[in-house]
């Protein structure tokens, strides 16, 4: 039953996205086959729809707990089985969860930025997706919205080569997190 719900959410989402945000999808021919993280720039609420109805994957999204006190966010984070994540505390539950999900083979999406705007905003990256490509070995599709945000304007969601961070080999060493993030972002950026 949940299946078929998704189907059907996904089916709406892509036709509402289609016909009021003009919809333009570029390179999903660079999402490999296997596992991914999928790393995008966040400026808006229509960032983790865009990307979770044309990524061609069941990918899970970190998103901010606070999200779940909204009964439709609630609604749809049970559909697509968020994890949620408890904001400026390292959440320990959250790493775990998600560890756990990279181990069973799934793709997870999330936005380095980790929070709206937060490049315009000049806030710190975050270095999750980071922590999670060097302890899983999974490689990392940037993803790149841009358009505009307006009704019957044209976004685009594009998606860029699968980035491999495999000689990093210690999530817990600073600079190596550090490089692969700063790497993540600027492929973000080349996207947008």
């Amino acid at each position: 039953m949940k299946k078929i719900l998704k189907k059907i959410v996904e089916t709406v989402l892509y036709l509402y996205y289609k016909i009021v945000y003009r919809m333009k999808v570029v390179g999903t021919e660079n999402i490999p086959k296997e596992q991914v993280i999928f790393c995008g720039n966040h400026r808006s609420f229509l960032d983790p729809p865009a990307i979770r109805i044309t990524c061609k994957k069941d990918a899970k999204f970190l998103a901010k707990e606070d999200l779940a006190k909204n009964k439709f966010l609630a609604f749809l984070g049970w559909l697509f089985e968020v994890v949620y994540v408890k904001r400026d505390a390292k959440d320990i539950t959250a790493l775990k969860n998600t560890l756990s999900l990279l181990k069973k083979g799934e793709s997870i999406a999330l936005f380095p930025e980790g929070t709206r705007n937060g490049m315009a905003k000049g806030e710190d990256v975050k270095d999750g997706a980071a922590f999670f490509a060097i302890k899983s070995g999974v490689k990392v599709v940037p993803v790149g919205i841009g358009g505009d945000l307006k009704p019957f304007h044209k976004l685009t969601v594009t998606y860029g080569k699968p980035l491999d961070f495999s000689k990093y080999t210690n999530p817990k060493d600073k600079e190596q997190v550090e490089e692969v993030t700063n790497t993540i972002m600027e492929e973000i950026k080349k996207l947008i």
